[in-house]
């Protein structure tokens, strides 16, 4: 049993440091006070000073409370039993249901030595046109949603919940709004989801520190779960309130501010979560969605910034919409020539397409006369968008191939669209004889 220490040296706000000796970062502590017990956990160690960060927060703590130190870092239990079921940060129950103890496995570990790593080969299927057709989604692969507040992010990961083509969902929550934790929670089970997906959920009102073990833990149970054989798609909201949690322990820390005061190891705080992306060979897999909010819709802000040197890639969400530009998912390229022959070709034909209705809007705004070839790209871009970019659009990929050639043939002659004869003889539409 580890010593007991009853002098508390220093209280601020929600850290607390005391001189003890033989302590590992990330090891758990029991604080005993005068209002019960609470749970911390060890942020800092600096020459026999030990900080906490105290998960319930320093109210009500003393100087002379107790601190015992448990010798072992934050673990959850693992298990089928987890699924339906929905955590806090901590790992216990948010959902009224029993809680677990039982095979507790650590959080936070390295990721997966690259050697044991195979080369990503698997589509996962979405049912959103400008997903699967435009910028499909690779198993194993690691893929932020650029977005601003107000955008319906956390609509499009509940429907990625309930369609993707995936074993199960762990769904990360991280500084979500209570109302937000109430719609993903409605959804799936609404939806017939909840019983293949695991959520821990962190609210704004909950203590900062769990925020920081949302994807820890998550990421934990679905290593478990992938070396069982499982297909695991792990979607987090919001990386920037992740984020902006270690900054808020960093200030507390009094640790030297970096860009716009996030701490200098920011990049390696992020790629520690991300690189947990993996396909396991003989085994399951990690993929990897997760929100990044961009302040300002600045994408040079640290956190996108630096996100996008870890990812594959990424997709924006502007107006509603999955924008075709800017939006890129570096693997597609593996997986596209297993799913239809048309599929690279039209995805190209139809994006440089829609590049060239974005000049003729400008040129219209400028006031100049319209040819009969602008007049065409209007037309293919409101059909583009309505049909096919509209985030309501639910249909598999095939449907959306072949809802791309009749996009193209109500606005173009074959020779027009620039796409290959031999692909135009296979697919182009036949308009029927009125």
């Amino acid at each position: 049993m580890r010593k007991i220490y009853r002098t508390i040296s220093e209280i601020s706000g929600n850290v607390i440091s005391v001189y003890a000796e033989g302590i590992k970062y990330g090891e758990l502590a029991e604080i005993t006070s005068a209002h019960g017990k609470s749970l911390a956990e060890v942020i800092r160690l600096e020459r026999g000073k030990v900080s906490l960060q105290v998960f319930a927060g320093g109210r009500g703590i003393s100087t002379g409370d107790e601190v015992r130190f448990s010798s072992s870092p934050m673990k959850v239990s693992f298990s089928d039993d987890l699924l339906g079921r929905i955590f806090d940060g901590k790992g216990y129950p948010r959902d009224n249901g029993p809680h677990l103890s039982e095979n507790l496995i650590e959080i936070g570990g390295p990721s997966v030595n690259p050697a044991k790593r195979i080369i990503p080969r698997n589509m996962i299927r979405t049912g959103i046109p400008m997903i699967d057709l435009f910028n499909t989604l690779v198993e194993s692969q690691k893929l932020p949603i650029f977005s601003i507040s107000g955008e319906p992010y956390n609509e499009l990961l509940a429907r990625i919940a309930m369609q993707a083509e995936v074993d199960m969902i762990i769904l990360g929550g991280c500084g979500l709004k209570y109302d937000d934790y109430l719609f993903f929670r409605d959804t799936l089970e609404a939806g017939g989801s909840l019983g293949r997906s695991i959520l821990f959920v962190h609210t704004a009102a909950d203590p900062v520190v769990e925020c920081l073990m949302v994807p820890d833990i998550s990421l934990a149970v679905a290593e478990k779960f992938a070396l069982k054989g499982k297909r695991i798609l792990v979607l987090i909201t919001d990386m920037t309130n992740f984020s902006d949690a270690m900054k808020e322990i960093a200030i507390t820390m009094e640790r030297v501010p970096s860009n716009r005061g996030y701490p200098g190891d920011l990049y390696s705080q992020l790629a520690a979560r991300y690189e947990k992306a993996v396909d396991f060979e003989g085994a399951g897999s990690i993929t990897i969605l997760a929100v990044t909010t961009m302040p300002g819709d600045d994408v040079t802000h640290p956190i996108p910034d630096n996100t996008g040197y870890i990812t594959e890639g990424q997709f924006y969400l502007r107006h509603g919409r999955i924008e075709p530009f800017g939006s890129l998912s570096r693997l597609k390229q593996l997986v596209n020539a297993k799913t239809r022959g048309d599929h690279r070709a039209l995805m190209d034909g139809m994006i440089k397409l829609y590049a060239s209705y974005k000049e003729t809007l400008e040129k219209k705004s400028m006031g100049f006369k319209m040819s009969a070839w602008d007049e065409k790209l209007l037309q293919y871009g409101v059909l583009f968008e309505d049909e096919l970019m509209d985030l309501s659009v639910n249909i598999p990929l095939e449907k959306a191939l072949d809802k791309g050639w009749v996009i193209l043939a109500e606005c173009f002659t074959p020779e027009e669209t620039g796409l290959r004869t031999e692909l135009l003889n296979r697919f182009w539409p036949i308009k029927e004889a009125p």
